[in-house]
Formats: C-alpha cells, sequence, structure tokens
C-alpha cells in the first residue's frame, strides 16, 4: 500500500505523467500523428490501420514502454491534420492535475469533480464530470449484485465509494 502512494504521488510531480485538460503527458490537444515519434523516443508506437482503395487510415495507436508495458492508446481526429481525439490512459503513473489516477476510486472522483452524466452501458458506467476532458469507466461487477443487470438508469448515490476506474480517458473534440 506505501509503495502505491508513493507511486501515486511521484507520478503527480512528473510532467511526462500529468494529465490536464489540453496533455496527457507530453501529448497535447494538437498534437500530430507525425509528432507522436518524437515524443516518445525511447518507447514502442503501434499503429493499427485500415487498408482502403484510396488510402491508409489510422484507428488507434497503441504507445508501450520500451519495456513493453502499455502507457497509452490513442485515436486520431478524421480531419485533413490529424490530431489526438481520445487518449485512453491504461498506466497508473499519469495523473491528472487534480490527483485522479486509474488506483482511485469513485469516491475520489467525486470529491473532486461535480457530476455532470452517468451513462449505463452493457457491462460499465461511463463517468462525465462537468468542465472535465476526462471521464472515467466503471465496470458494473463494482456495483451490488441487484443493480448489475436490467437497470437502465444508475444514480452517483448507487455507486459504492470504493468502486474502482476500469478506464480513464481524455476526450478532446
Amino acid at each position: 500500500m506505501i509503495a502505491v502512494l508513493l507511486l501515486h504521488a511521484c507520478a503527480k510531480k512528473d510532467p511526462s505523467f500529468l494529465i490536464t485538460e489540453t496533455t496527457v503527458g507530453p501529448i497535447t490537444n494538437t498534437t500530430g500523428l507525425d509528432e507522436l515519434e518524437g515524443l516518445f523516443p525511447n518507447d514502442s508506437i503501434v499503429q493499427d490501420t485500415l487498408d482502403s482503395n484510396v488510402k491508409t487510415v489510422v484507428q488507434k495507436i497503441q504507445v508501450f514502454e520500451k519495456e513493453g508495458l502499455p502507457l497509452l492508446i490513442l485515436t486520431p481526429s478524421t480531419d485533413s491534420v490529424q490530431t489526438i481525439e481520445n487518449v485512453q490512459v491504461l498506466d497508473p503513473r499519469y495523473t491528472s492535475d487534480d490527483g485522479i489516477s486509474l488506483i482511485s476510486t469513485f469516491k475520489d472522483i467525486q470529491e473532486t469533480y461535480t457530476i455532470k452524466k452517468i451513462v449505463t452501458t452493457l457491462n460499465s458506467l461511463v463517468i462525465f464530470p462537468k468542465e472535465s476532458n476526462l471521464y472515467f469507466t466503471i465496470d458494473k461487477t463494482e456495483l451490488p449484485y441487484n443493480l448489475r443487470f436490467n437497470q437502465p438508469i444508475i444514480e452517483a448515490v448507487q455507486i459504492p465509494d470504493d468502486a474502482k476506474i476500469k478506464y480513464l480517458m481524455v476526450g478532446w473534440n
């Protein structure tokens, strides 16, 4: 537990793992796809592409540390000048400037942000805070058993404080 707290404290101070409204580590909301290799010179970047008759379209970009640990999954925009539209954080060292990371809980989210909307999907809840580009997914297995099935609407008061974040995402449009 102490090691997790130290890791969390160190990540907050390291700008290469800081999440703000316009950045995720070295990536900004205006970073072009052609800039990624320069931003992660010691890491591995893997592009998932779709080839069509007209051109090759990059659908997802995965960033791995040189040791093979996954860091991020990036979704590019569909604009003519492609930038990053969505970032899925895979490494718990990435921490928002408000202190939220993959090791945070629903209680941490509620104490940090005002919740704008909770979207219920088949297997998860997506939490959208007000005035933030971050959003969070919580697996329905974190909910009490009676709320996991056939519940079209889940309210914040029904989510346990200790529910773990499954996905931390940043969306730029």
